[in-house]
């Protein structure tokens, strides 16, 4: 279906699967290749290798994260741009935003490469530990140029109406990189690296695949010579910079955290860690899908001028993050051990026993968490970014670090039950930021929020 058919004719309930199921589904075939990277590393390789995945892996994400500035950053002023019939200059930002994102992940590519010993061992890494750490991070480095536009790929495809083909690419890109990294530790032995080139093989392949579909000018973004100008980037960098303050911050924390259980509880309490973010990276993925998904919709008909149809678009938002936010806190309060068995082969263990109470504690993070991320979602889309970012830094570094010291005399519980509390306090900024924007609005107040 034509973009501008899509967003602004269909009606909104099957706007919503149409566009957020297969947005979902990425999301969860992206989901589904980090928990079998996680798997493999911790049951072929063992213990330290995985602890060391874990140690490097906020400094990966950082490396995705600038690109992620500029491609979310680009997204939404491409759609408001389709929705007020300016083509060609959403042709322009999305031609500048791809050179932009290749050479900025050239230059934090270096940047990493060079610094990653020195990081490791700042955060208390030594031996293999800190050996397997720097190769793994190393390998993303090296491979940043052509990896990092994969994520900036996929929302330019959605802007376009190419959902299916996006999700068929996402699921190829997993099913490549959950093989390859199979072949690589199990068979022909890699080390750590071997893990993380076979996901960098698998991103390249497949931004490649995106990219060609652009060149052809078959699709409604064209390539164009791009013409900067500093009022498109402070555009860009205004509507990306929630989304990258969230993954710097979230990334900052995770360090942070990283530390501090390596010295409270040794590898084993940063390996529990992990698993705790892999269960959120399954989570996460999924709610991320459905709203990330509606974001171009939302976009579009905002710049279109139709407020209405905004509303109903996000009434399905609201609701379905609910849904998927609440049914995985009753799977992780209900079946720890299942989940946790998954990364863990004995269950006998201290290890063991330490993920599973983990993992009870953290299901409360997700009676909450579904709201804040709904909000800030629809405020990135309809372009108030102030306060998409307030909300998003409050949760991946102000409140964590707030609890940090307020539950500090609980030792290992208390960094378990800051998710929880986190959730709770972002959730209440969430509802004032709303609210307060729903002050300053014509948008009609959402049912779903009321209820909330």
């Amino acid at each position: 279906m034509e973009s501008k058919t899509l967003f602004a004719k269909t009606p909104p309930v099957k706007l919503f699967f149409i566009a957020s199921f297969p947005g979902a589904v990425s999301m969860l075939a992206s989901a589904l290749y980090q928990l079998l990277d996680g798997m493999m590393v911790g049951q072929i390789l063992g213990e330290t290798p995985f602890a060391a995945l874990n140690l490097a892996m906020p400094f990966v994400i950082i490396n995705f994260s600038l690109a992620d500035l500029i491609g979310v950053g680009a997204s939404v002023p491409i759609a408001m741009n389709l929705g007020k019939k300016k083509d060609e200059e959403a042709n322009n930002i999305f031609s500048c935003a791809c050179l932009m994102i290749v050479a900025a992940g050239a230059a934090i590519g270096a940047v990493l490469y060079a610094a990653a010993p020195f990081l490791m061992r700042l955060l208390g890494a030594e031996g293999r530990l800190l050996s397997d750490a720097v190769s793994y991070m190393r390998v993303y480095a090296l491979c940043s140029p052509v990896t990092t536009i994969v994520f900036a790929m996929d929302n330019y495809l959605r802007i376009c109406g190419k959902i299916r083909f996006s999700m068929f690419l996402n699921i190829c890109m997993s099913a490549l990189i959950a093989g390859l990294e199979f072949i690589f530790l199990y068979y022909f032995r890699f080390g750590i690296w071997g893990a993380a080139l076979a996901t960098c093989l698998g991103m390249a392949a497949s931004a490649l695949a995106a990219l060609s579909r652009f060149t052809g000018g078959r699709l409604q973004l064209k390539f164009r010579k791009p013409r900067f100008s500093a009022a498109m980037i402070r555009q860009i960098i205004a509507c990306g910079s929630p989304n990258f303050l969230n993954n710097i911050a979230g990334r900052v924390t995770s360090i942070l955290l990283n530390t501090i259980l390596l010295r409270v509880g040794g590898s084993t309490a940063v390996s529990v860690y992990g698993i705790l973010m892999y269960a959120e990276g399954f989570i996460q993925p999924l709610l991320y899908g459905m709203c990330d998904s509606l974001q171009p919709a939302v976009s579009f008909n905002w710049g279109a001028g139709d407020r209405k149809r905004v509303a109903a678009i996000e009434r399905c938002c609201f609701t379905a993050s609910a849904v998927v936010s609440l049914a995985s806190a009753a799977v992780l309060f209900l079946f720890p051990g299942q989940l946790a068995v998954i990364f863990i082969g004995e269950t006998a263990s201290a290890y063991y026993a330490m993920a599973v109470g983990a993992l009870q504690l953290f299901a409360l993070t997700y009676l909450i968490r579904w709201f804040s991320f709904a909000v800030q979602s629809y405020m990135l889309a309809v372009g108030n970014a102030t306060g998409a970012a307030l909300i998003s830094l409050s949760f991946a570094l102000l409140f964590p670090v707030i609890l940090i010291l307020v539950l500090w005399p609980l030792g290992l519980t208390g960094i378990w039950l800051n998710f929880g509390g986190n959730s709770l306090l972002t959730g209440i900024l969430a509802a004032i930021v709303l609210l307060r924007f729903q002050r300053n609005s014509r948008l009609p107040r959402y049912e779903s929020t009321q209820s909330s």
